[in-house]
């Protein structure tokens, strides 16, 4: 069952990207469909990339800065999924924001969601 629920939700994290595609219009189907090796393609990633929050607090490496107390409360009030524990190591998952920072979405446990590695590795292609 656990085999089978994992390519489903991928592929229903993938599917509205190539629907988008299709009602997009050709030239969109054709950046989604171009090859590594393109320039052009290449050139499109690196500009989605590197757009950066202008309001967001930063950290001293640049990221955006996080708030542990908000993930320890997310924690204790949203157990692991696996281990059942309200804190510690939880694998196989991560704490995910549900809107994400970089879009402006809050750092507070209502905003964060437990998330499978898997889907979130997906989840970051996409975003």
């Amino acid at each position: 069952m656990r085999k089978l629920l994992l390519p489903l939700s991928l592929l229903a994290l993938l599917l509205p990207a190539s629907a988008m595609a299709k009602v997009s219009g050709s030239r969109a189907s054709s950046r989604s469909t171009s090859s590594r090796s393109s320039p052009r393609a290449k050139s499109a990633r690196v500009r989605s990339s590197s757009v950066r929050c202008a309001s967001c607090s930063r950290n001293e490496k640049g990221r955006i800065a996080r708030s542990a107390a908000a993930k320890r409360s997310f924690e204790k009030s949203h157990p692991c999924p696996s281990t059942g524990k309200s804190g510690g190591a939880c694998p196989g998952y991560v704490v995910d924001h549900v809107t994400p920072l970089k879009r402006g979405g809050p750092d507070a446990p209502s905003n964060m969601q437990w998330q499978t590695t898997a889907e979130a590795k997906a989840k970051d292609r996409v975003e």
